[in-house]
């Protein structure tokens, strides 16, 4: 995959799941579409940092 080409993925949610993605998108002035990518880049952010302090504690 080249620099910011994006794919598509399908996603089903529940409707509760949904109005609350919803509310936030709203909150944080972005689509529907641009919090879940925001929220899945912060998740894998975290991931990356907690895993890196793992491999610095195992010395």
């Amino acid at each position: 995959m080249k620099g910011n080409e994006k794919k598509q993925v399908p996603l089903r949610i529940s409707a509760t799941l949904w109005k609350e993605l919803m509310a936030w998108a709203e909150d944080d002035f972005r689509s529907l579409n641009g919090q879940i990518e925001y929220l899945l880049n912060e998740c894998v952010k975290k991931r990356k940092k907690t895993s890196a302090e793992g491999d610095d504690n195992e010395e």
